[in-house]
């Protein structure tokens, strides 16, 4: 019988990368896929592995805006209009929503015409999509233990499946940890969010880590454009032995090879940390919707796997300080790796297809 799983995602990559994860997941078990977003999420679906798209109207609106509530709410009615037509042609066994505005019509459609419908949440605090259809759908997973601003039922109810990741992230998991040795290599992340504060910060702080500890250091920077060659010229002057470019393409290769890793707390990033089982310093996004950052880097920080520095009391000497003491501990790193991968669930991909496919009725 041919199973077909309609994907309802978008806006960001942290909402397509896991649907991705688990479509190509669902493939291997000989699932169709069709995928339901806006134009903004078929940015970064270029290589989705769906059969079809379904192009759905959404939008966001900001809290107080009359007229953008207004707006939206049109722009979601189309698009559950939208859904329903392409539902009728395609007659879905289940529909998956990822959050993000563009799963709401999807979704609102699926139940709607009493089609199956599953949630995942990437995040430990629910997003406003998913905390809208939570107590709609047919089932609820979370990627993290801990699930904020959900009713008591809804996290009861909730699956703790994890968050699906790439195959090559999923890899690093039977990589063991091995304590730092000449140089120590740093991975520095800024993410795509607030990135001004690490891209200006880090290279400053570790100028300021004593000479010894300088020589022995080998850093990997993710940074915006602009801040480049301010970023090269602070390590050339300091001696530090620096790679600075605003993207690198094997970042399973660099974060396997890391001894520590310092970025933001995004659910994916936490995630794959954890997965390849690797220290890190954490400094969750101060502007992010519902402080979720600071709640995703709890799974590492309460494990013992990472150290937490939010931006209100983040200095110079504050990162330097916490450097110093990381990198002259290697036995603590290595503990601290131990703990990360601990909670790590390298498997999310399979446990959230397995709870697909159970509702589905497979």
């Amino acid at each position: 019988m041919s199973k077909l799983c309609v994907v309802a995602a978008g806006g960001t990559g942290g909402h397509l990368f896991p649907a991705q994860a688990l479509a190509e997941e669902l493939g291997r078990r000989g699932w169709r896929i069709a995928l339901a977003t806006d134009d903004r999420g078929a940015t970064y679906a270029s290589n989705f592995p769906a059969e079809r798209r379904i192009p759905l109207s959404a939008a966001t609106y900001r809290s107080g805006d009359v007229i953008g509530m207004a707006r939206a709410g049109f722009h979601v009615l189309s698009g559950v209009f939208q859904a329903r037509a392409a539902y009728g042609r395609i007659h879905p066994n289940v529909v998956v929503g990822f959050g993000g505005y563009p799963s709401l019509p999807g979704l609102m459609a699926a139940v709607s015409m009493k089609i199956p419908t599953v949630i995942h949440e990437q995040n430990s605090v629910m997003g406003r999509v998913n905390r809208f259809m939570a107590g709609r759908v047919t089932r609820i997973a979370c990627a993290f233990p801990i699930l904020e601003k959900a009713r008591p039922e809804i996290r009861d109810a909730a699956v703790v499946v994890g968050n699906p990741i790439r195959p090559e992230i999923r890899a690093l998991y039977d990589k063991p940890f091995t304590a730092p040795g000449h140089p120590i290599r740093i991975l520095i992340t800024g993410g795509s969010q607030g990135a001004r504060l690490l891209s200006d910060l880090m290279p400053v702080a570790i100028a300021a880590l004593p000479e010894d500890l300088r020589m022995r250091i080998s850093v990997q920077q993710q940074t915006r454009a602009e801040s480049m060659e301010e970023a090269r010229r602070v390590y050339r002057n300091s001696l530090v032995e620096a790679e600075v470019a605003p993207f690198f393409r094997d970042m399973a290769g660099r974060l396997g090879a890391a001894d520590l890793v310092i970025g933001r707390a995004g659910a994916s990033t936490v995630c794959e940390i954890a997965v390849a089982g690797r220290p890190s310093i954490l400094v969750p996004l101060k502007t992010a919707m519902d402080d979720h950052q600071k709640f995703n880097a709890k799974l590492l920080a309460d494990a013992g796997a990472a150290e937490v520095a939010l931006e209100d009391m983040l200095t110079v000497d504050v990162m330097a300080g916490a450097l110093t003491k990381l990198l002259s501990s290697p036995a603590r790193l290595a503990r601290m790796a131990a703990a990360a991968r601990s909670v790590a669930k390298p498997d999310a991909a399979e446990r959230l297809a397995d709870l697909v496919e159970q509702t589905a009725g497979f």
